[in-house]
């Protein structure tokens, strides 16, 4: 009878087990996005954009940071948003009344995607065709890149967004590079200033003195000199289209060469200006085509294909293009202050955002009596990686020795806080060899070094797109969460409330809860019957 019994309560387990395996108990609620492998909300507003650059560095999610013009305020007054890039969409894409006005902030020295920011006021320019401007400009810089980095591309590469309106031309064009990105914005500057030298040549002569016709002196110079300047001619007459004019009547270029500066923000897709309605869409004659993606949209694909700083670190060939070369008096200059400031920088390279960290590796790229030095650094601002090319120090890790004639890699993981070591040897390359990683001091640890101010966490933001200080000093959280509902809620938002008993519910629920602790004190236990039965009801 006892082995009956046995077997029964056995067989009950068994089901019971089952059936909690069918049908688990959740696990406690936190706030995320609508499609399970998105991350846990992160939604805070700054009101200065170092305080929020700062934190997203320190933050351990993969967050960025947005410039957000408010509504009912100055043009060009703004706050700073940080969250990651899937949040941004998610509320993006359907709350268009508090997010039209959004900028990417381009972060200094992040390495980025190559992109131009291009208008003409069309009253001034009724002689030129802005499509086909476009289309040439593509062209020439897909023959510069296969000239300079041996780069082969074409305007299927390239993301055409547009602007426009009845008064002004205006495209952003995005070059998306097959596994190869520069290594900033200040990069990028420099190359396209230097494609286009023969434009500004020609717009410098235009605006020095007024267009004479030579006379026949003139005609009669050096005759060896000639090839040359018409080829010079020849090559300013190509970019001729580039030149456009003001409202004025001055000339200028078609290209905005004011867009490569640090901590730059710069336009989002489906954004329009403060007090303006021209947002940026697709352009007509755009051919560029995102990868598929099942966990995306092809609005979702193309937004994130537009923003400059989401590269991956993975794979990809960096591209540079120097400064010009500076006089001698200059280059002394300039290593007299570097031994004054006690850098180990090589060459010309000037420090990374983070002197502290710049100095901790020095002392990792010290051994035996040799001197490393820091030839050059990386900001994957998309992963938050700093990777450092050392000079000068050829210890591995890997081998236990110092390499013949290859340098290492020292990667800084700014959000897990560690270091580790790769290298450019080709055996260890070959084994995708990677060091341990190693925990940085707490003194140049980003959440030691974050110093915030009360008033950066002071903000809250509702979905009608009302950014006013809150009541307490609580980190704004995202619309949709529990603080934000208390501001405002959409139908939408109330009733994910109610669906997790956060709403005029909550009396029930306690109430219930006490029945059960009433129960516990009375019988001892809870019964395998009532257990199930809840679970079934559940």
């Amino acid at each position: 009878m006892t082995s009956v019994k046995w077997q029964n309560r056995l067989k009950a387990l068994e089901q019971r087990a089952l059936s909690f395996r069918d049908t688990p108990i959740c696990n406690a609620y936190k706030p995320r996005l609508s499609r399970p492998w998105q991350p846990s909300s992160v939604w805070r507003i700054f009101p200065r954009q170092s305080a929020a650059i700062i934190a997203s560095q320190h933050c351990k999610q993969d967050v960025h940071v947005f410039a957000l013009e408010k509504e009912s305020t100055d043009a060009g007054q703004r706050v700073y948003l940080m969250t990651s890039y899937s949040e941004l969409w998610h509320y993006y894409s359907s709350h268009r009344q508090s997010l039209m006005h959004c900028y990417e902030v381009i972060p200094e020295g992040a390495v980025c995607k190559l992109y131009f920011d291009l208008e003409f006021h069309k009253a001034s320019n009724t002689h030129l065709d802005g499509k086909k401007m476009v289309a040439l400009l593509i062209q020439y810089v897909c023959e510069k890149l296969a000239e300079t980095y041996d780069l082969q591309c074409s305007a299927e590469h390239v993301l055409n967004l547009d602007s426009s309106t009845a008064e002004k031309f205006s495209r952003h064009l995005i070059f998306l590079l097959p596994n190869s990105t520069f290594r900033d914005n200040r990069h990028v500057g420099r190359f396209i200033h230097d494609i286009l030298k023969p434009a500004l040549n020609s717009l410098q002569k235009c605006t020095e003195a007024p267009e004479t016709t030579p006379s026949p002196s003139e005609d009669d110079g050096d005759q060896s000199e000639e090839p040359q300047a018409k080829r010079q001619k020849d090559e300013e007459d190509d970019l001729s289209f580039l030149i456009v004019k003001t409202k004025d009547g001055k000339k200028q270029l078609f290209v905005d060469l004011g867009v490569y500066t640090k901590n730059r923000n710069f336009r989002l897709y489906k954004s329009s200006k403060l007090g303006k309605n021209a947002a940026f869409t697709v352009a007509e004659d755009n051919t560029f085509v995102p990868k598929p993606d099942k966990h995306a949209t092809e609005e979702e694909r193309i937004f994130l294909a537009s923003l400059i700083t989401n590269v991956s670190f993975t794979g990809q060939r960096i591209l540079e293009c120097d400064a010009p070369e500076r006089s001698s008096a200059e280059r002394q200059c300039s290593v007299q202050q570097r031994v004054q400031q006690g850098s180990e920088l090589a060459g010309e390279q000037q420090a990374s955002p983070y002197k502290e960290l710049d100095d901790f590796v020095l002392t990792l790229v010290y051994k035996d009596g040799v001197q490393g030095c820091i030839r050059r650094w990386t900001y994957f601002v998309s992963e938050q990686l700093l990777v450092y090319d050392i000079g000068r120090f050829r210890w591995c890790h890997n081998v236990g020795r110092f390499h013949k004639s290859n340098n290492i890699i020292i990667v800084v993981d700014l959000k897990e806080e560690v270091w580790y070591q790769r290298c450019h040897d080709p055996e260890c390359r070959r084994q995708n060899y990677r060091s341990s990683s190693y925990p940085l001091p707490q003194e140049v640890s980003m959440s030691y070094m974050l110093k915030e101010d009360e008033e950066d966490q002071l903000f809250l933001m509702d979905e009608l797109g009302n950014i006013e200080l809150s009541q307490s000093s609580a980190p704004a959280p995202p619309p949709g969460t529990e603080g934000h509902r208390e501001q405002a809620a959409s139908p939408s938002q109330k009733e994910d409330t109610e669906a997790w008993g956060e709403g005029p519910d909550d009396s029930f629920y306690l109430e219930a809860l006490e029945d059960v602790e009433r129960t516990i004190e009375e019988k001892g236990e809870i019964s395998d019957e009532l257990i199930m039965q809840a679970v079934t009801e559940c």
